[in-house]
């Protein structure tokens, strides 16, 4: 069951530093048989990813890339009111993220130099969408829908093929819904190398993103440089600040919805009541015996949980702050009162009527947040993570003449005579 730290100082940070040791480095082997797939697929293309799909999913598919009919077919049996669901949340990541999109600028100056920034969609971007039991839908909309609306040219999807060897239809739907261009059935650390290099069927993209298991995020670990990718993502965290006010039942629901994810997950409650605490203890024992996923919950909150009990409130906002979590809660009187205070976090939920999977599926923002501290300096995904920016001068004769002499000063100064001729060949 979780554990009850008090604050002293100490007890807390050794506390900590197990939640981050958790994430430690890739498995050696996991990375030895992800660099021999990654190399195949770059030899053998279209070849290793049929044999790797025989392989680890029982079956090749009928076709890799999902022809048109096909996606019609998965969508029109899909449950009309799930549909509708996909459609409501798509509106609502489309709004928060229309917000982001950033315009090219130039500015002019009295000497007639011209300076500025051009702005534009990635070209070509790989979708990874896991499948069978982790099939998500919410993560193809989080992902779709920003880089669409960033100006990306073409969005390509691979998707693991069901067992049947067709493809999921709830993916289908929101790939439909989210404007993704084309659809692939491969999946695993294959995949990742054919959007990487191309292959016979597969184009080569600029950039990947999307959620998967350990291979994959190796995968993508191994072939950044080649494309950038989105993160290397750890497993899956919340961290709730609550003070007396707060309602232990909503608690215990919050902490759960986090540690069912993955057996590493962490769910941890930072409080300044004893007795929440206790009574947290007593809703997480009494609502666990109803989930599905019980067993992964019970282990993640047993080895990765905790709560922590702080003498105030400014004592939880600095642990918060050093955990710097994916998700972060405020379940307080008054939870606008820590908006500016709460620096290190992927996404921060509000009150206690905002809880995480209202942002999961729902509300606009994106899901798609960095964990294992990285919170710290990273951002979560969004339209600036599918442009890319190009600045431009122009400079008369007359405003280059007037700083040449600055120009040619910096250039020797660093040893780069070459660079200090440019200028001076221009005025001789």
């Amino acid at each position: 069951m979780i554990k009850i730290v008090k604050a002293d100082g100490k007890a807390e940070y050794e506390f900590l530093k197990a939640v981050r040791d958790r994430s430690s480095d890739t498995d050696r082997d996991v990375t030895a048989i992800v660099s021999d797939i990654i190399n195949n697929v770059r030899k053998n293309g279209d070849k290793a990813v049929e044999e790797y799909t025989i392989k680890f999913d029982g079956k090749a598919p009928e076709f890799f890339e999902v022809p048109a009919e096909e996606i019609d077919k998965a969508v029109a049996s899909v449950d009309p009111e799930f549909l509708s669901t996909l459609e409501k949340a798509a509106v609502n990541i489309s709004d928060f993220h229309k917000r982001q999109l950033q315009q090219s600028w130039l500015t002019t100056k009295e000497n007639g130099v011209i300076l500025g920034q051009r702005i534009r969609g990635l070209e070509r971007v790989g979708l990874y969408v896991p499948g069978g039991t982790a099939a998500y839908p919410s993560s193809v909309l989080m992902n779709a829908i920003p880089a669409k609306i960033a100006g990306v040219k073409e969005l390509i999807m691979v998707t693991p093929p069901l067992k049947n060897g067709k493809p999921n239809p709830d993916i289908m739907a929101a790939a439909r819904i989210a404007g993704v261009d084309r659809v692939f059935l491969m999946g695993g650390a294959q995949a990742v190398a054919a959007l990487a290099y191309g292959t016979e069927s597969v184009p080569r993209v600029d950039k990947i993103v999307g959620p998967g298991n350990i291979f994959v995020a190796t995968a993508k670990k191994l072939v950044y440089g080649v494309v950038d990718i989105d993160m290397i993502a750890g497993p899956s965290e919340i961290l709730v600040l609550a003070d007396e006010t707060a309602n232990a039942k909503y608690l215990a629901a919050d902490l759960m919805s986090q540690a069912e994810h993955d057996r590493m997950a962490s769910a941890i409650l930072v409080t300044t009541s004893q007795k929440l605490a206790d009574e947290t203890v007593a809703e997480l024992d009494r609502q666990m015996q109803q989930l599905s996923r019980k067993e992964i919950i019970e282990e993640s909150i047993t080895k990765y949980g905790a709560i922590v009990v702080c003498d105030d409130m400014e004592k939880a906002v600095e642990m918060a702050n050093e955990l710097a979590p994916e998700h972060l809660e405020v379940c307080c009187s008054d939870p606008m009162e820590y908006v500016g205070k709460l620096d290190n976090a992927g996404s921060v939920f509000l009150g206690n009527y905002s809880p995480e999977p209202l942002g999961d599926y729902f509300a606009g923002p994106n899901h798609v947040l960095p964990t294992s501290g990285t919170a710290r300096f990273f951002s979560p995904l969004s339209v600036d993570s599918f442009v890319k920016k190009s600045s431009f001068i122009y400079y008369t004769e007359s405003a280059l003449r007037a700083d040449k002499d600055d120009i040619v000063r910096f250039a020797n100064t660093e040893g780069l005579t070459a660079h200090a001729n440019s200028i001076i060949v221009r005025f001789e």
